[in-house]
């Protein structure tokens, strides 16, 4: 007998995670998994042009729902996850991350007494101001499966009060992608004008840094000055670009601005970088996988391992410049090997996956 399990993915940061689970599962053949799509990233440069360099599928359920606030999109995702999961229920519910689309999933298949797998559980950076840290908490407060990406989230978890059966230290998702679609990343040509270890590459889509004026306007400052030392590349996410626009501000000199890439060319991008200036945690993971100075530029971050493996620090915006000046002087420590990032997170989560249902290993 096969068990569908359905894989959802609302937001583009949820494709390579997803991605490590769907190819371990193959190998599993009573178990079938199902990409679901909600739609909170929907067009080809958000979400697209991803499937095929993760070698995924168009996704099997497409359900199009995208845009308003966070309440009418979780509540919109919701409604039309229920109608879907009464006509299709499946075995089980993989959501990952803490996007909007990742809590309305989690809610909708647990209202209909669905289990619900969470990978990457266990991230916390204490703030409950931010709309991703109350999404990772709700989502690790009703799942049945917790994967938590190392041991230091494993352990919060357990004294949160989850049962041991339910929490996996299985390692990084993200870098069981990195480490599959490496090479061919690497191959990949640069943009136009760069070539490798001769800029820096800058991620910015926080709402806490891009949706403020004040605080888009200083990390702009700073980065315009770090580009004293180093030409600075900004692949843009569409929040950003927008409220650049809001803003009424400019790119500084020497700060070049790219559109949305697909995954294998961002990859490249950040594997023949000389350090990436960036708010993204799975960036912050990516550039401490591949030993690559990473100036996460937030006060805190849900992803302590990566500063404890010492290449990713927190970097205020005016300390921008300086702390580019000591990555290109060398004052930068090597990152330190996290165990369990070493790309078989998939087949943890598969066979831990196998076990919950009761199917053999």
């Amino acid at each position: 007998m096969t068990a569908e399990i359905h894989l959802v993915a609302a937001a583009r940061p949820n494709l390579p995670k997803l991605a490590a689970l769907w190819h371990a599962l193959p190998a599993r053949c009573f178990l079938r998994p199902v990409l679901l799509h909600t739609g909170q990233h929907h067009d080809a440069a958000m979400f697209g042009r991803h499937l095929d360099d993760l070698d995924l599928p168009v996704p099997e359920i497409a359900l199009g729902i995208s845009g308003g606030s966070h309440a009418e999109l979780t509540g919109r995702t919701m409604m039309a996850l229920e109608a879907a999961w009464r006509c299709r229920r499946p075995a089980l519910v993989v959501v990952a991350g803490d996007v909007d689309g990742t809590l309305a999933a989690a809610l909708a298949a647990r209202k209909l007494g669905l289990p619900v797998a969470h990978l990457e559980a266990g991230l916390r950076n204490g703030d409950r101001l931010m709309a991703e840290e109350i999404n990772r908490r709700a989502v690790d407060a009703v799942s049945d499966l917790l994967w938590a990406p190392d041991e230091a989230s494993a352990a919060r978890l357990l004294a949160e009060g989850h049962p041991h059966s339910a929490v996996r230290a299985v390692g990084n998702a993200m870098v069981d992608t990195l480490l599959r679609r490496l090479p061919a990343a690497r191959a990949r040509p640069l943009p136009e004008g760069l070539s490798a270890g001769g800029y820096g590459l800058v991620t910015l889509h926080r709402a806490a840094n891009v949706d403020d004026p004040a605080m888009l306007s200083a990390l702009l400052d700073g980065l315009g000055k770090a580009t004293a030392d180093l030409p600075l590349v900004w692949p843009m996410h569409p929040r950003a670009r927008k409220r650049l626009t809001e803003h009424g501000l400019s790119l500084p000199p020497g700060l070049r601005a790219l559109p949305p890439l697909p995954y294998l060319d961002f990859l490249g991008l950040l594997a023949h970088a000389r350090l990436a200036a960036t708010d993204s945690g799975g960036v912050q993971e990516e550039a401490t996988a591949l030993d690559l100075p990473c100036l996460t530029l937030r006060p805190s971050t849900e992803r302590p391992v990566t500063l404890e493996a010492g290449s990713s620090r927190l970097v205020a915006p005016h300390e921008v410049p300086a702390a580019v000046a000591r990555v290109l002087a060398g004052d930068w420590p090597r990152a330190r090997t996290i165990p369990l990032w070493d790309g078989l997170a998939g087949s943890r989560m598969a066979a831990h996956l196998a076990g919950y249902l009761g199917l053999p290993a």
